[in-house]
């Protein structure tokens, strides 16, 4: 973009020489506007807000000197050039104050005037870039601190943080509503039991990534919360709620799960909730929403099969007889968690004594809630790091046996036990270095920092880095680089994204440096690696469809 000039002076001839005989084009700059005297130099300023000014002192109706206060009540950052004669030289003095950046003695010297505008030309620009980076990293660490108050309020870790930030954000809690869907992919768990790390983190990364390319061509403020591996909450702002619509909602809801079906051949369900949320309903909106996914309890739309948009019904919970085994339930991963052993030994016992209590016409209904509560318990699990792949294949090997209550409630104890002496036998460090694994996994494509981290873990930086180090072998600025290197591999050899676009997605806003870093890591530029990895296989790419070419909205 052209820097923007504004010419103030009253002798028309100089006007004129000034227009004519700088080379304004070539320094990629544009005369927005002349002035014979300050006051209308004022308004033009007001207007257009120029970047560099040249004004002369001497002037009718209003002087440069006063023009120059004038302007700096409100614009500090223009840049001026005050041209003056031998006999003002001394008036000079009197304008030190509104920090001229440099003075022209008349007749000018236009050769000497061009390689002064040059210079400062060349300084605009370098601090303008500047502050948009700074504005960029501002934008950003406000938008991580936003989702990660919508993501401890999801899974209910309070803290009471969200409402100094959303008085900070200019709005209140009660204005601020969203339309709440869960994206759940289908047989999530048996997938991911098949898996290795990498095609895990591979999967969710991409599946992450469409999600926000097509809610970005939504136009509408939103956050894309990954809850856990496989399973992420889409919140759209509704403000204020009446904007809230639902035929919209669903028609975006069918969008996203289409997207990724589409270009990932991978088939996920979306739980859309029928009314605006409220922040303070989001866990528990959360939670129907997952119970509902996983039960189908609820409207499934379209024909057939249906289309994978389920819409649950408006009652606010199942108020029957196994509201009480849902408490409990809830109490129970909520303890396993937290690492509460009481709590979730207390839960579990009185889950047990829950069941006990229920008539046997219930039976029928509590058979799925418990074969759910197994397929829950062991995403938790997982996402906890406290379960073993063959353990895990175990568990799935007597799930797939179809077994009865009692059966299904011995194994939920069993897994339970389980998670509780795995989770004692993890050392704090332990627990707060899988944290930090989780975030970094989920905002790979952000700016990280040591102190972003760890002030969202609660420790000092210092402390965080020797705990990192200790726990994963590298640096934390070696370790984000292996895990931005290892998902740009993946993504150049098994899509279509061009090269800019693959380092702006692992955190590389400039595709120069993306390439040198890359070309340090394998030895290889992006583009020598992807097509050496064409080369190797023959087999379609398994994100093939996902490219730059076609719209995904």
């Amino acid at each position: 973009m052209d820097l923007k000039v504004l010419l103030v002076d009253d002798e028309i001839n100089i006007l004129k020489n000034l227009q004519a005989v700088v080379p304004w084009e070539e320094m990629g700059a544009k005369v927005i506007g002349t002035a014979k005297n300050g006051e209308i130099a004022l308004e033009l300023a007001k207007e257009w807000k120029p970047d560099l000014i040249l004004c002369d002192i001497r002037m009718p109706v209003m002087d440069g000197i006063e023009f120059l206060g004038a302007l700096r009540e409100f614009d500090a950052d223009a840049e001026v050039i005050m041209m003056t004669g031998y006999q003002d030289f001394s008036y000079v003095r009197s304008v030190i104050r509104y920090e001229v950046r440099d003075y022209i003695l008349k007749p000018i010297d236009y050769d000497e005037l061009a390689q002064t505008i040059a210079r400062l030309a060349d300084g605009i620009r370098e601090r303008n870039a500047e502050q948009q980076t700074i504005q960029k990293e501002w934008r950003q660490v406000f938008r991580l601190a936003y989702e990660k108050v919508l993501y401890d309020l999801l899974i209910d870790v309070g803290g009471g943080q969200s409402k100094p930030f959303l008085q900070f954000r200019e709005m209140s809690g009660e204005d601020l509503t969203f339309a709440m869907m869960l994206v759940d992919v289908e047989e999530y768990s048996r997938k991911e039991c098949l898996w290795n790390e990498k095609e895990r983190k591979l999967w969710n990364f991409a599946i992450h990534n469409i999600l926000q390319e097509n809610l970005q061509s939504f136009e509408v403020p939103y956050s894309v919360l990954q809850a856990r591996s496989g399973e992420w909450c889409v919140l759209i702002e509704r403000i204020p709620p009446e904007t809230f619509d639902r035929e919209e909602c669903e028609a975006w809801a069918a969008k996203l799960r289409m997207a990724v079906v589409n270009y990932l051949k991978m088939n996920i369900r979306v739980a859309l909730h029928p009314s605006p949320v409220t922040l303070e309903r989001l866990a528990k909106t959360y939670k129907h929403l997952q119970r509902s996914l996983h039960l189908g309890s609820g409207l499934e739309k379209g024909s057939g099969q249906g289309n994978g948009i389920l819409v649950p019904d408006r009652r606010k919970g199942v108020q029957d007889e196994t509201q009480e085994l849902w408490d409990r339930i809830e109490e129970m991963v909520t303890g396993l968690k937290r690492c509460d052993r009481r709590k979730t030994e207390s839960a579990l016992k009185e889950l047990n004594e829950s069941f006990r209590r229920l008539p046997e016409t219930s039976f029928e209904r509590v058979e799925p809630i418990l074969h759910y509560v197994c397929l829950h318990l062991l995403r938790e699990m997982r996402a906890m790091d406290v379960i073993g792949r063959d353990d895990e294949k175990d568990y799935w090997g007597q799930i797939d046996r179809s077994p009865g209550i009692r059966e299904t409630l011995q194994l939920i104890n069993r897994l339970v036990d389980q998670s509780i002496d795995n989770v004692m036998k993890k050392k704090t460090s332990d627990v707060l270095m899988l944290s930090a694994k989780d975030y970094i996994e989920r905002n790979l494509s952000s700016d990280l920092s040591i102190d972003m981290l760890a002030d969202y873990l609660g420790i000092s930086g210092s402390y965080f880095s020797l705990l990192f180090k200790q726990h994963f072998g590298d640096t934390f600025v070696e370790y984000v680089t292996k895990q931005r290197m290892e998902m740009a591999k993946s993504l150049l050899a098994l899509s279509d994204k061009s090269v800019t676009v693959v380092g702006q997605m692992v955190g590389y806003a400039e595709r120069r440096y993306f390439t040198r870093v890359f070309s340090k890591y394998t030895g290889m530029l992006p583009s020598e690696y992807r097509e050496k990895a064409h080369s190797r296989s023959e087999e379609q790419p398994i994100l093939s469809g996902w490219t730059d070419k076609e719209s995904l909205g």
